[in-house]
Formats: structure tokens, C-alpha cells, sequence
């Protein structure tokens, strides 16, 4: 297992990994979640997927997705949006809630968003909690290195149940709500206390 964190300075050294992540997404939040979002030869993607953002992609070495993850600067802006949570808030999204946070949404350099975390569909039941482990590390890891002391993302509500077994102090920055009939949660990762 191996994990790369992609951005659109390194994706030519990657070979097929960029885009087999975005024929990931597309397999979980299209196929099997059946969301309707974008999607083009085989892929899915959003008005996020600029060259602010960076993916870090959990594979094997063959470069076949197990789980990926992409992170936003709070601070990017591409026409109307920024980043889903914030844009989320400003009724921009239809669909999630705008009420999805306590307080008004970030914008700084030190904090990103995490936002489209998945873990594929076909990685073995006893493999997932390790490959999910691996991807929230190197996602803290990724993050650290690009100066955030936060990330917020948008999580199924239950990550109080695996937020101590992954290493990440975690904390609910909005209500519960249910959307497509799963209780999510908006929630920061604090990794001020990682950073050197």
C-alpha cells in the first residue's frame, strides 16, 4: 500500500493515478451512492477540483485507488465558489443544508477543507480500517505540510466512534443533519499541536 498526494504540478510523474482517482469517484459517489454529480470519461469531479486543491490517494503499485481524499485552502476562490463547506453555507450547494455550521465559515491560510474522503467500494472488510487509517494520515501529514493547523470537513456523524483509533483530535463545528438519509456532521481536525 502506498499513498501519493497529487496536485496538478506533480500529476505528469503519476502516470494513470490522477485520473484512476477520479474513476473512483465516480464508482462509489455516482454508481454506487447514485449522487448526481459531474462526470466525464468515466470520471466524476466538481468545481473544486482546481489547481488550489491536492488529492491524496491511497493505492497499490499498480496505481489502482483504495481511498482518496482531496484538500481546498479555505481562501481559493474559481468564479462564484470557494470551497463546499463555506459555499455550502452561502446557499450556493443544493444539496446541503446551509445551516450545516455553528459559526460562520472559515477563511484563513491555516485552515483547509477536506472534502470528498472515500474509501473504495471493493477494498476487502479486513483491509478498510487500514487503508482508512493510512488515508487520514497522510491526509494530516499532506495538510501539515501545506501549513494548515485545521482542515473542516463534512463526515458521516458516527466519527466519534474512529476519530481516537486514527490519532486526530477532532471537534463537531456544526448540528447533525441528515442528508440523502445519512446523519453527517461538519467537523474540524486540529493539527496545530502536530506541526513543527
Amino acid at each position: 500500500m502506498q499513498t501519493t498526494t497529487l496536485s496538478f504540478e506533480n500529476i505528469h510523474q503519476n502516470g494513470e493515478l490522477f485520473a484512476n482517482m477520479f474513476r473512483a469517484r465516480r464508482e462509489l459517489f455516482i454508481v454506487q451512492n447514485k449522487w448526481d454529480l459531474p462526470e466525464a470519461m468515466g470520471m466524476e469531479y466538481d468545481q473544486y477540483d482546481t489547481p488550489a486543491s491536492r488529492w491524496v490517494v491511497v493505492h497499490d503499485k499498480l496505481g489502482k485507488v483504495l481511498a482518496g481524499n482531496r484538500l481546498t485552502p479555505t481562501t481559493a476562490h474559481c468564479g462564484i465558489y470557494s470551497y463546499m463547506i463555506r459555499d455550502a453555507q452561502r446557499g450556493l450547494l443544493d444539496t446541503i443544508p446551509s445551516n450545516l455550521l455553528f459559526d460562520e465559515a472559515p477563511v484563513s491560510e491555516n485552515v483547509w477543507e477536506s472534502s470528498r474522503l472515500f474509501v473504495s467500494h471493493d477494498v476487502p472488510a479486513r483491509l478498510r480500517r487500514r487503508v482508512h487509517a493510512q488515508l487520514v494520515f497522510e491526509l494530516a501529514k499532506a495538510a501539515r505540510n501545506l501549513g494548515a493547523t485545521q482542515c473542516l470537513t463534512l463526515l458521516n456523524a458516527n466519527w466519534p466512534r474512529w476519530a481516537k483509533r486514527v490519532g486526530v483530535d477532532m471537534t463537531a463545528m456544526g448540528p447533525v443533519m441528515e442528508i440523502d438519509g445519512i446523519n453527517n456532521q461538519v467537523v474540524s481536525m486540529n493539527f496545530a499541536s502536530n506541526l513543527h
